[in-house]
């Protein structure tokens, strides 16, 4: 998974448990460098036993990622261990609630879940702009859903979490526009319905199988792929 041989630096949100917990264990796994950001790092006992068997390429420290201070915060930490960030992960988010009719809306949870999904990313992206330019082959990952996109929603509901993903997507693709020229590609992928907490246990996929797939796409990325959005093997998806 490393370019030219060296380890990859790879910066993670929501790395608690469900899927961003996986992305630390499998890029830890191939011998990379992680730095998982979670609200409450200690919290986790999967970050607890990654830290037991990674204890010199784990580092944790809690990020809120709604807050400026906190991110802010969270950069400074990086930047006292690293001098360059090579992957960020924005994976962090939150899915809302049910939304199937428009009388049953919920504009405070949407504001709240749009926070999350949509603005947070940026945010991050913002933050950690500098040291990505300073990375190998870097990219921003944005962990989106099938489920932002317009083209393919043909049942409706969901509002909050439709409508913030397809935001992300479109925040996506200006910095893809925006970052492009520093060499950053920008890229929002699909990775399916996944058993974890928001995904729930019906779901027909399992967390490991899941990033796996995700880490070989995002480890694949090339120039062409900038501003694009794609399921978990690197397949286009529609808007």
């Amino acid at each position: 998974m490393s370019h030219a041989g060296r380890p990859r630096r790879v910066l993670i949100t929501g790395a608690s448990r469900g899927l961003g917990l996986e992305f630390a264990r499998q890029w830890l796994a191939g011998g990379h460098e992680v730095f998982a950001l979670s609200r409450d790092p200690r919290a986790s006992k999967g970050l607890a036993g990654l830290a037991k068997a990674h204890p010199g390429t784990l580092h944790t420290h809690a990020c809120e990622v709604t807050s400026d201070a906190s991110v802010t915060g969270a950069r400074r930490a990086v930047e006292v261990a690293w001098d360059r960030l090579d992957i960020l992960i924005n994976n962090a988010a939150l899915y809302g609630g049910e939304g199937r009719d428009v009388a049953s809306l919920d504009l405070e949870e949407i504001r709240r879940i749009f926070e999350i999904n949509t603005i947070a990313p940026l945010r991050m992206t913002r933050a950690f702009q500098p040291l990505l330019r300073k990375g190998n082959d870097p990219r921003a990952i944005h962990v989106t859903s099938l489920m932002g996109s317009i083209g393919d929603n043909s049942s409706g509901g969901h509002y909050a979490y439709r409508i913030s993903k397809a935001a992300l997507n479109m925040a996506s693709r200006n910095l893809a526009h925006d970052l492009g020229k520093d060499g950053i590609l920008s890229v929002v992928l699909h990775p399916g319905w996944v058993r974890t907490d928001m995904g729930g246990p019906d779901a027909p996929l399992g967390a490991e199988e899941a990033v796996t797939a995700l880490v070989r796409t995002i480890e694949s990325l090339a120039a062409a792929h900038n501003g694009g959005f794609y399921d978990r093997e690197g397949r286009p998806q529609p808007w």
